[in-house]
């Protein structure tokens, strides 16, 4: 068997009001290359699919796409949601894509739901896959009178290792009454997917802890003794605790500015009849440069003149610049534009350094309003209450459509500016 474990697309993502529907499309069409050359039987979608809950229409067709497409290659796609998906989004289309050799799995679901039998391309028993999508604390605990945070972080951290436990248990039941139908020696391989931090996950700025919840982070060994666990929601690809089969992919394409240094992957992962035997990254293509500049402005101008040999009229590099703290000018903005005229290039954002008198509240404050679309503000907004999906996909809806008459009524009043003028 032939696992590709891959995450974290955030299709519909606005990048400082850029569009990454170019990016995303090409990492698509590449995706569907790769499992056709190396003949994956599955595909692993570890969450976060979409970038919010309600995610625009162009992303939606991508994802359609993405499955039609994936059929001429023969592979399987299993699709967990993460804390960014819509459970009632993923689940609305899940009947529909299982015609398409596609197993979704949007939230949370009766325990024999999360344990799939997946075929290898002979029809016969390949692995058993554990596959659990991200989990919210009110699918998981009650609230009790006079807990504190802590008290409800080590609840949920319980429930959610008692969560693996269940579903090992009815796979390795499972994979014993396969023995008992007769075939001899059969000992599928074990694997299990989650969307979670584990500790010891090197995270990243578009990572943003209020998705988090009230679980920091679940320790590695309150995993199962799983084959391969393929993890989703940390943007770095990376190993947990040493241990090589718990893997973060990590995203696809830089959805912040401090990944642009990363090198991305997805994960092709190769099993026997029984065990692991092989994992090989495949490095993705970076198909939009980017890139972070820090200095006083003589440094920042050498470091942009650099960067845009990276760019094309086409396909300009997207920079961010952080000006030395010592560095005090008024017309930053505009000296900056001065340097990038006519260059292939666009400054998305222009930092100031902080000093080390505010450096705490910089680590309390990981970012700011002109850093976040409305709609992400709202997003935030919302975590912080107790809402079903129904309600929270109301509120979305009425907020975008809020925005848009707002956004249709400035073009009105423009027009009608320029007409008087």
């Amino acid at each position: 068997m032939r696992l590709l474990h891959t995450s974290d697309w955030h299709l519909g993502q606005h990048f400082f009001g850029k569009s990454r529907q170019p990016e995303h499309q090409a990492f698509l069409d590449w995706l569907i290359e790769q499992v056709s050359e190396h003949q994956v039987d599955l595909v692993l979608v570890a969450g976060d699919i979409f970038d919010t809950a309600s995610p625009p229409s162009y992303a939606r067709e991508m994802y359609n796409r993405f499955i039609v497409a994936l059929q001429s290659t023969g592979a399987q796609l299993v699709v967990v949601g993460g804390n960014h998906d819509s459970v009632a989004m993923l689940q609305e289309s899940k009947a529909l894509l299982a015609c398409l050799n596609t197993h979704v799995l949007p939230g949370l679901a009766q325990p024999e739901e999360h344990l799939l039998l997946v075929p290898d391309r002979d029809g016969k028993p390949g692995l058993l896959l554990c596959a659990l999508p991200f989990m919210r604390a009110r699918e998981l605990i009650t609230s009790q009178a006079g807990e504190d945070a802590k008290d409800k972080q080590q609840s949920l951290g319980v429930a959610i290792r008692d969560k693996y436990q269940q579903i090992w248990q009815l796979a390795l039941a499972r994979r014993e009454a396969l023995r008992l139908e007769g075939r001899e020696g059969l000992d599928l391989p074990i694997i299990a997917s989650g969307h979670l931090t584990v500790m010891g996950a090197a995270m990243t700025e578009s990572v943003r802890e209020i998705y988090i919840g009230t679980l920091d982070a679940l320790p590695a060994d309150a995993f199962p003794p799983v084959d391969y666990l393929a993890l989703g929601h940390i943007h770095k690809p990376q190993q947990i605790a040493g241990q090589s089969h718990l893997r973060y992919c990590g995203s696809p394409i830089p959805l912040s500015f401090d990944e642009t240094k990363q090198e991305k992957e997805v994960l092709l992962v190769e099993f026997d009849a029984t065990s692991l035997q092989q994992i090989s990254p495949l490095k993705v293509p970076r198909w939009r440069p980017m890139v972070s500049v820090k200095g006083d402005l003589e440094q920042i101008a050498g470091q942009l003149l650099e960067a845009a040999a990276q760019g094309t009229v086409d396909c300009p590099v997207w920079a961010e610049v952080t000006i030395r703290a010592d560095s005090y000018l008024n017309d930053l903005q505009e000296r900056i534009q001065s340097i990038t005229q006519g260059l292939p290039l666009e400054v998305l954002r222009i930092r100031r350094e902080r000093n080390q008198a505010a450096s705490g509240l910089a680590e309390q404050m990981k970012e700011t309003l002109a850093e976040l679309t409305p709609e992400e503000v709202f997003i935030r907004r919302l975590e912080q209450e107790e809402l079903d999906d129904e309600q929270r996909q109301a509120l979305l809806l009425m907020h975008r459509q809020l925005l848009e008459q707002i956004a249709h009524e400035q073009i009105s009043v423009h027009s009608s500016g320029e007409q008087q003028a």
